[in-house]
């Protein structure tokens, strides 16, 4: 865009701007200090694509957030630079637009693929995009071209190493298998609320090479991994408190999902609202023969107790915001992890709200850990603004037994960013 505003001021620019390989247009943009209109920017898009119809287009971002569009017009945008060979693709609209669905799974070229906006992108019954290698999509509602297809509906990406999907509509009626051979990052965020209970499908992902993994939904749709090679792993559950039928299956769903990834080396669970609900959520649990490094949050003491017997080589717990519940029998009856006898070395305790339980789990770690090298307890914040003295209970803390002679206490402000 800077360039065609030069060729204005300097007749050396008229042709030289025409060469160009990257497209930019932001309706957010200021033109000589002052912000284009809509019609403005609608005529300005028109001439710029205009003058370079016959120009070798590798990289074109379009952002439409600050007017409205008329779907067609914006369609027509997208449609032009797709079939010029583009190579790096990034949009985002407010409006909801008509995407032009053939013309994009037509484009060999496409390297990186950037979809914010609300649009129906109608997915043919096979689909290869060679070249991809970074797709990220959000609020995107994908529907299958074929719906009376039986077969899975299968999208290949030989060289994709990035795919990310949030807040999408998986609206295709049939299984989608997603094969990316070279694949390491998938990330997911999907809630059963965002589809109709007609739309039942699992989402195949056949990656031999994935190494990170990020879900967070409701667990009410089925990710088949097909890989053994996750090393880092994100689960984020998040279920509306009404639906506490849901909360009966949980136990089933999540080990299904945890199954998959049970060889994980760094594994960050987090639930919000959900155990208080489903409090057996972590009865069955598989076992992580890998897990060094375990980050938590809401999780009850008997959760947490389980979850540690079940990961023998754990070296590093954190546990944001706590526990939420313990019970002084759960601690006094269980055994101790075999964790805490040959490998726990780190333990953070992140928003310590100075409870009696998180106080009697802080002493079971001390009094059980062999080889804790270091505890980290970060208060609160509210706290800064209670009448606890916090001198004494880092003093009550300080005197618990401890049965590793290396062990060093520290105690930090919680920060919650």
């Amino acid at each position: 865009m800077e360039a065609v505003h030069a060729s204005v001021l300097s007749k050396r620019w008229i042709d030289v701007w025409t060469s160009i390989t990257g497209l930019q247009f932001n309706d957010t943009f200021h033109c000589f200090g002052k912000k284009m209109q809509r019609e403005q920017f609608v005529y300005f898009v028109n001439r710029v694509l205009l003058h370079l119809a016959n120009s070798s287009i590798q990289s074109f971002s379009l952002c439409l957030t600050c007017y409205h569009y008329d779907s067609p017009q914006v369609s027509a945008w997208i449609s032009s630079i797709l079939e010029r060979g583009i190579q790096k693709l990034h949009i985002q609209c407010a409006d909801k637009v008509l995407f032009p669905s053939h013309s994009l799974f037509s484009c060999s070229t496409l390297v990186q693929l950037v979809l914010q906006m609300r649009c129906t992108l109608s997915v043919p019954i096979s689909a290869c995009l060679p070249n991809l290698q970074n797709l990220s999509i959000s609020g995107i509602r994908l529907v299958n071209e074929s719906p009376t297809h039986s077969g899975d509906v299968i999208l290949s990406f030989p060289v994709l190493k990035v795919f990310e999907a949030r807040g999408c509509e998986w609206l295709t009626k049939q299984n989608i298998s997603i094969e990316a051979p070279l694949l390491q990052r998938f990330s997911i965020a999907i809630w059963r609320s965002l589809l109709n209970e007609s739309y039942k499908i699992a989402i195949k992902v056949f990656v031999p090479c994935l190494t990170d993994f990020s879900y967070e939904g409701d667990l009410q749709q089925d990710i088949l991994l097909n890989s053994s090679s996750i090393l880092r792993a994100s689960v984020v559950i998040v279920i509306d408190e009404d639906n506490k039928d849901r909360m009966e299956k949980l136990g089933f769903q999540l080990h299904k999902l945890l199954a998959q990834i049970r060889e994980v080396e760094r594994l960050k669970l987090f639930f919000y609202k959900v155990l208080m609900h489903a409090k057996d959520i972590f009865t069955h649990l598989p076992a992580f023969g890998r897990l060094t490094c375990l980050q938590l949050n809401e999780i009850t003491g008997e959760a947490l107790v389980n979850i540690l017997h079940n990961s023998p080589i754990l070296n590093t717990l954190v546990l944001q915001n706590g526990v939420s519940e313990l019970n002084k029998d759960v601690l006094t009856s269980a055994s101790v992890p075999q964790c805490f006898l040959s490998s726990l070395k780190v333990f953070q305790f992140k928003g310590f709200n100075v409870h009696e339980h998180e106080l009697l789990l802080a002493k079971f770690v001390l009094a059980n850990a062999a080889v804790l090298e270091r505890m980290t307890i970060c208060t609160a914040f509210w706290l800064r603004y209670s009448d606890i003295d916090m001198e004494k209970v880092k003093e009550q803390i300080l005197s618990f037994p401890k049965r590793s002679s290396f062990v060093m206490i520290e105690f930090s402000h919680f920060n919650s960013s």
